[in-house]
C-alpha cells in the first residue's frame, strides 16, 4: 500500500510534529527509567559508564520498538507511527538505519537542525533520516 498523499489525506500527517515532540519526551523519560534501574542493579558500577549505558540503552529501546511495532512506546502512545516509501512496517534492517541516523544527527548538530527544519518545512513532515530512507511518520490506520 502506497504512503498517503498530504493533498489528498491529510489527516495521516496532522499535528504530526507535535506528537512526534511528545513521544519524544516519553521515549526520554522510558529510556532514563531503564537506564537508572539497570544502574540500580549493577550496584552503581553503571555510574563509570553512564553515558555509553545511557546510548546504548536508549538505541536498543528505539531499533527493538521500531522493529516490531514501526513505532517506540511513546510514538505508539501518541498514535503515530513509520512507515517505508513502499507504505509497509519497517523490518529489522529499515529500524537499524533509522535509529542510526537519529544517533549520527542528534551527534551532529547542524544535522539535527536541518533535520529539525525539514520536519517544519517538508510536506510529509519528514526529517532528514526519513528523507535520506525514504520513510514517513503518520498518524496511526485502523488495523
Amino acid at each position: 500500500m502506497p504512503l498517503p498523499l498530504p493533498e489528498t489525506q491529510p489527516e495521516f500527517y496532522e499535528d504530526v510534529n507535535s506528537k512526534r515532540f511528545m513521544a519524544w519526551i516519553i521515549d526520554i523519560v522510558l529510556i532514563s527509567a531503564i537506564t537508572a534501574l539497570l544502574t540500580v542493579l549493577s550496584l552503581f558500577t553503571a555510574l563509570f559508564f553512564l553515558p555509553f549505558l545511557y546510548a546504548t540503552v536508549g538505541f536498543i529501546y528505539r531499533w527493538a520498538g521500531l522493529s516490531r511495532y514501526s513505532a517506540t512506546v511513546g510514538m505508539r502512545v501518541m498514535s503515530v507511527e513509520f512507515r517505508k516509501a513502499d507504505g509497509e512496517d519497517f523490518d529489522g534492517g529499515t529500524a537499524f538505519l533509522h535509529t542510526l541516523g537519529y544517533y549520527l544527527s542528534v551527534a551532529i548538530f547542524p544535522a539535527q537542525l536541518v533535520s529539525i527544519t525539514l520536519m517544519l518545512m517538508s510536506e510529509r513532515k519528514q526529517g532528514l533520516t526519513d528523507m535520506v530512507l525514504g520513510t514517513v511518520l503518520l498518524n496511526m490506520r485502523n488495523r
